[in-house]
């Protein structure tokens, strides 16, 4: 039946036409932002999931920044003790000099003090951000036994977490003017005919009725102060390696966390090209449907004609 009130075949054609063109625009919509869910409309869990790892990501980032903060920090420590070592070495050999008949212990006073002050001034130049873990103080408020560096963040079925790197600074501290505790400030008295109290960073062999005795055991304490700092070193060149595998983990997580978002939210441009050529085409055909079937309304008037 024809009828000028109702064209049936216009009204299919034009919704017809109405869902070819949604789907262009979306079509369009992805090609423009390069995203298949952009929003929670597209797709309310692949972009929950995808706003979610951002942000774990971006916390990441912060993370990948406090590993290289905290492997800055612990380089500039282990150069300042590999160099102190270097200068208690020399110390110790100028011991077993002062130990030979007949020389001259005062000049040989002379260069352990150079060196005892180039020791404290490695110890307060190993600072970095504000942080010295060599030269302490351990009476000060804010001062704390150990430091950490930030290592990951994660999350579980509980919420989540943040983890770090402990470094114990009583076994990596070389001063501590509050109870001189460090390795080159804790003291120790000769038994020899000096019976001498003193530290690696005061010890002086000129002082009275300093004898053989205890410059032997002067060399033996440092020797042991010696051990100690390459200990300390041991410390810190293992926090080193393990900063530098995680700052490569993290970088290699982010990488996977960024894949993982793209296999979800990413649009796959091959197939949204062609799905936009498709949509044109239809696009067209559906207009032309449209055109017929008002067209064919029109061809009641002649019906009328005289």
């Amino acid at each position: 039946m024809s009828s000028i009130n109702t064209n049936p075949s216009a009204m299919t054609a034009l919704q017809s036409l109405k869902v070819t063109n949604k789907a262009l625009e979306d079509t369009q919509n992805a090609i423009s932002t390069g995203f298949r869910v952009a929003s929670a409309r597209d797709n309310a869990a692949y972009w929950s999931i995808a706003t979610t790892m951002r942000s774990d990501n971006k916390a990441l980032s912060t993370v990948q920044d406090a590993l290289g903060l905290g492997a800055a920090t612990v380089d500039v420590m282990y150069t300042a003790v590999s160099s102190s070592i270097d200068a208690v070495d020399e110390i110790k050999a100028k011991l077993v000099a002062a130990r030979e008949p007949g020389v001259d212990r005062a000049k040989i006073q002379s260069e352990i003090s150079e060196l005892q002050a180039q020791l404290r001034g490695n110890a307060e130049a190993a600072s970095f951000s504000g942080e010295n873990w060599l030269a302490v103080d351990s009476s000060l408020p804010n001062y704390t036994a150990t430091k950490e560096v930030v290592s990951s963040f994660s999350r579980s079925d509980t919420g989540v977490a943040v983890s770090t790197i402990t470094i114990d600074l009583t076994t990596v501290k070389l001063y501590d003017d509050n109870d001189q505790s460090g390795v080159l400030d804790t003291e120790t008295t000769t038994t020899g005919g000096g019976a001498v109290t003193v530290s690696v960073s005061t010890l002086d062999i000129t002082a009275a009725n300093i004898d053989n005795t205890d410059i032997d055991e002067l060399i033996s304490f440092v020797d042991s102060a010696l051990l100690q700092m390459t200990t300390t070193a041991t410390h810190l060149g293992s926090a080193q390696a393990r900063i530098e595998l995680q700052q490569s983990f993290v970088s290699n997580l982010m990488d996977a966390v960024d894949r993982g978002i793209g296999q979800l939210v990413d649009a796959d441009l091959n197939e949204e090209s062609t799905r936009l050529q498709a949509l044109q085409v239809q696009q067209q055909l559906g207009i032309q449907s449209l055109s017929i079937a008002n067209a064919n309304s029109q061809n009641i008037l002649s019906l009328f004609r005289g």
